[in-house]
């Protein structure tokens, strides 16, 4: 019974997703439906969790918009889920940012991290 759940999991688990965690700051694109139309509406901000649970997997996303604080909890393989893509890398030493719930103005922000040249 185990083996057929986990091969419909990874049957649904096909999508090509950019590596991204804690701190990254990404722009997700999410279909709406308005009616009888189809539209994208791009969320951007930055990522203060990830749940790696196979198909289950998700995101939450944490932007500032007109100075209030909107969180969004994104499933990774949801089919209302279009595109991701990261903005920047994120330089953090911890897997879950909820500190940043607390934080305002310029304390909020995360240092860049930036790739040793070879």
């Amino acid at each position: 019974m185990a083996n057929i759940i986990e091969q419909l999991d990874a049957e649904q688990m096909t999508r090509e997703l950019p590596e991204f965690g804690p701190g990254d700051t990404v722009v997700v694109q999410v279909k709406v439906k308005e009616g009888d139309r189809e539209r994208l509406q791009a969320f951007e901000g930055v990522v203060i969790a990830v749940k790696n649970r196979g198909l289950n997997s998700s995101f939450t996303v944490r932007k500032i918009s007109s100075g209030e604080g909107v969180e969004r909890v994104f499933q990774t393989y949801s089919p209302m889920v279009a595109e991701i893509e990261v903005k920047r890398r994120g330089d953090v030493r911890r897997a879950k940012l909820y500190y940043m719930r607390d934080l305002r103005g310029k304390a909020a922000r995360i240092k860049e991290k930036i790739k040793a040249k070879k």
